[in-house]
């Protein structure tokens, strides 16, 4: 499908004409979608998760999509710390996790707040501190022995410090919060709520030390006027501070100033998305049941930043 240009601006990022290639599909089936990409590049290859098969799947350029772990505990969200280990968000375990991906050690970096378990995180980005922020929506109904009843009074994001060792609320009035990420400078936080009666991206000032001012919240875009398929989950800037976010239609780009500028549109229910390739200018996404990317004329802030840069 074709880009749709809200403002002159957007035709830095990508032309009318520029559509996405797609990749794959088959994952996630009837129950959810393909989830978390994150771009390996000193391996040159992309993971991403299928939540509700509980696989993760590696696409490398020039020979297709491979399953690179199974049994991933419901593995969503995922990115890269400071030291190049995979972080991952699991439903089903709830916790997010390191990943070494040479030698396949693990280990826990949060599962609990207050001595009550997560309820069931989601998505996670890790600042150039090293500290690690992820979201943690209600849990779903129970329905099977493996679901549960939340021990957590509210839906949360959370902080874990860089040394590991402390782990802080630093929201709590969202109703499902879903994707996150930092502008460029890390001066600013973006969180959305992909509940149906919101579906809006909100906005805070940074601190020093790395929490946030909830005295700076403040409405940065609202997409629930718009009545297309798609809803806010995953989101990524590129170094110039335009904001990227699965919406209405496909991939919504906001400038830093909240201006929606235009749609990357697809077909395919985008749900998550990450930059890739050598110089971090393919957007890839990952959908309902799919995989996909589209070449940009902005590069993105690299994962981990500034990593191999």
């Amino acid at each position: 499908m074709p880009v749709e240009i809200l403002h002159e601006s957007m035709l830095r990022i990508a032309p009318a004409d520029r559509d996405e290639e797609h990749l794959g599909d088959g994952y996630g089936g009837m129950h959810g979608p393909a989830e978390g990409p994150v771009w390996i590049r000193e391996k040159g290859y992309l993971l991403f998760s299928d939540i509700h098969a509980s696989k993760r799947y590696r696409y490398t350029p020039g020979q297709g999509i491979t399953l690179d772990k199974d049994g991933t505990a419901n593995g969503n969200g995922m990115t890269r710390d400071l030291q190049g280990r995979l972080i991952t968000c699991h439903h089903f375990s709830r916790c997010v996790d390191a990943e070494d991906l040479e030698t396949g050690e693990i280990t826990v970096i949060a599962d609990s707040y207050k001595g009550y378990k997560l309820n069931r995180p989601n998505d996670v980005v890790v600042k150039s501190d090293g500290a690690v922020y992820f979201t943690d929506p209600p849990p779903k109904i129970p329905l099977t022995p493996a679901d549960h009843y939340p021990e957590q009074d509210c839906a949360g994001v959370y902080r874990v410090s860089p040394d590991g060792k402390r782990i802080n609320r630093i929201v709590h009035d969202f109703i499902n919060p879903n994707g996150l990420c930092f502008s460029p400078d890390e001066k600013t936080l973006y969180i959305n709520d992909s509940s149906a009666g919101r579906k809006l991206i909100r906005a805070f000032a940074v601190e020093t030390n790395g929490m946030i001012d909830l005295g700076s919240d403040r409405l940065f875009c609202d997409m629930k006027t718009d009545n297309r398929r798609g809803f806010p989950d995953g989101m990524k800037c590129d170094i110039e501070g335009n904001l990227y976010c699965t919406g209405p239609a496909g991939i919504w780009v906001i400038n830093p100033d909240g201006g929606h500028i235009g749609t990357i549109l697809s077909d395919h229910i985008p749900i998550n998305l990450n930059w890739g390739d050598e110089d971090w200018s393919t957007l890839y996404f990952a959908g309902w049941g799919s995989l996909n990317r589209i070449r940009l004329g902005i590069p993105g802030v690299p994962v981990p930043r500034g990593a191999l840069a």
